[in-house]
């Protein structure tokens, strides 16, 4: 799944993205270090992997989109 970087926070590696419907969904440290990032800046386009539905969904994964 796709997604815009909307907050990111250096410190605890942690923020939140904003889903192509514009559903903010926040992210971990250890999302975020799972995909083997250093930095992320808001409206950087990237890939999520998620787990659960609706209120209970928490993003797995982020890592930047490539084609």
């Amino acid at each position: 799944m796709q997604a815009t970087a909307y907050t990111y926070d250096p410190e605890t590696r942690s923020g939140q993205v904003l889903l192509d419907d514009g559903t903010p969904v926040p992210f971990d440290a250890a999302a975020f270090d799972a995909g083997g990032l250093r930095l992320l800046r808001p409206g950087q386009r990237v890939r999520i992997e998620t787990a659960g539905e609706g209120g209970a969904r928490t993003i797995t994964l982020v890592t930047l989109q490539t084609f």
